[in-house]
């Protein structure tokens, strides 16, 4: 039980970084709520788990190559490009829960699409959950695999509860004037990492 709870440990730990997937899973929460933040990051997990699923089959393998990865790079510049000008753009509207009928599936679907889209996201998984792999293959046999991928992805899950919580909370103890300010926070530093991705393509392509 407790190597189990040490791979929820460790779910944790890889979800905690700031990066893209997090800020604007915290904007979400900001103008939508608890509701619309934990779709997001459900989307954005589901991601993740055809990550490791396909880390766990071997594919990976065709994704290592010059092409794919200035592709990987260059779609994700303007999927966090587009997310953080509408970021920026609709920072003024704090909105309450369920106010948009769409709401959820597009909540879940830019979470997802954002994950799947992120090149960083991609190298992760394959140095970190690969590495998992191997040592737990090693250490306790294959048979053990499923069960300690299951405890990081229950991890990924609490952080997600985590993130939506807190994010919700912002917008129901700071007023208007901070959270539009930190949802335009959010919106430059998507805007910042699209460029970094943009560069990255850039470089593959030079």
């Amino acid at each position: 039980m407790a190597v189990f709870l040490g791979y929820v440990f460790l779910g944790l730990s890889l979800a905690a970084p700031i990066g893209p997937v997090n800020a604007a899973q915290m904007d979400k929460g900001i103008k939508y709520g608890f509701l619309q933040a934990w779709l997001f990051g459900l989307g954005a997990l589901t991601a993740d788990m055809f990550y490791m699923f396909t880390v766990y089959l071997g594919i990976f393998k065709y994704l290592d190559t010059p092409f794919m990865q200035s592709f990987l790079w260059l779609f994700g510049f303007f999927v966090l490009l587009y997310t953080g000008i509408e970021t920026i753009t609709n920072s003024g509207k704090i909105m309450m829960e369920h106010r948009q009928g769409n709401s959820s599936i597009k909540s879940f679907f830019s979470g997802f699409f954002m994950s799947i889209s992120n090149p960083l996201t991609i190298l992760f998984w394959l140095g970190i959950y690969g590495s998992v792999l191997a040592k737990t293959a090693s250490s306790y046999g294959d048979g053990q695999l499923v069960f300690y991928s299951f405890g990081i992805i229950l991890g990924l899950v609490l952080w997600d509860i985590v993130m939506a919580a807190i994010s919700s909370s912002f917008r129901k103890l700071l007023k208007t004037r901070l959270l539009t300010f930190i949802s335009l926070i959010s919106g430059v530093s998507l805007i910042g990492f699209a460029f970094y991705f943009g560069y990255q393509a850039l470089k593959l392509f030079l």
